[in-house]
């Protein structure tokens, strides 16, 4: 047993659920604050408890550039290392791999990189995703995958999201399951529906514990966002959250 997800209600194509994770629950919907390395911004872990927020995201590149996912893992993971005992989801760096096109260097089995802090190299492939993402303790750990950029014709997207469905497969294998942890699959296909819809298709073949929606929010606008959104939300996928 994984996550589990608890549907509580449905109205038209809302719906209102709850999460159980290894560090508590999770009412959906739900607004998650980013504490990209290991903080919300100006803010203590009390405070942002004190807001209502019962989960918060950490970022698995950064961490990982420093101090570094073993050290943290010595430490007693993420949730001991920011004095935050609530669930905490932590994404894959693949944003990252977009946003630092110019310091890195793709290919089919991961990305080499220069870090932005000191220059040295680092390479990622969605086994070392999965497994940094283990030694942080997420309980929702997410596929690394690689956003597609915007501007963008079909056939590089087509080829950007196939990319990223070869590497959610090798991180579904590579993920330790264990109660109270899961794994998501992210879908890609920037804004071409029927990408999107293969995209979908392929991860639930492989099976996660819950689907996010990516590749948007990148330069495409609020009309082509909001409407690849909605065309998510009127073919939802099984155990989407």
């Amino acid at each position: 047993m994984s996550l589990s997800f608890e549907l509580l209600a449905k109205d038209g194509l809302a719906r209102r659920g709850r999460i159980t994770t290894a560090h508590g629950t999770v009412e959906t919907p739900a607004f998650m604050p980013v504490g990209t390395a290991g903080t919300v911004k100006a803010m203590t872990p009390q405070a942002v408890a004190e807001t209502g927020s019962e989960i918060v995201l950490g970022n698995t590149f950064h961490l990982m550039l420093r101090p570094g996912a073993e050290r943290i893992a010595a430490l007693g993971g993420l949730h001991r290392f920011i004095n935050w005992p609530y669930p905490i989801l932590t994404d894959s760096g693949g944003f990252q791999v977009m946003s630092l096109a110019e310091l890195r260097k793709l290919d089919p089995d991961g990305v080499t990189f220069q870090s932005p802090i000191d220059g040295s190299t680092h390479r990622l492939t969605p086994e070392r995703s999965i497994e940094i993402q283990h030694l942080l303790d997420a309980d929702i750990t997410m596929s690394f995958d690689e956003c597609t950029t915007w501007p963008v014709e079909e056939p590089a997207a087509a080829y950007s999201m196939r990319l990223s469905m070869k590497w959610a497969e090798r991180g579904r294998t590579a993920f330790v399951k264990r109660k109270g942890y899961g794994l998501f699959g992210i879908v890609q296909g920037s804004v071409f529906p029927a990408l999107r819809a293969e995209s979908a298709k392929a991860l639930t073949a492989i099976g996660f514990d819950g689907y996010a929606i990516g590749g948007l929010a990148v330069g495409e606008g609020k009309e082509l966002m909001f409407s690849t959104q909605l065309c998510h939300s009127s073919r939802p996928t099984s155990r989407a959250i």
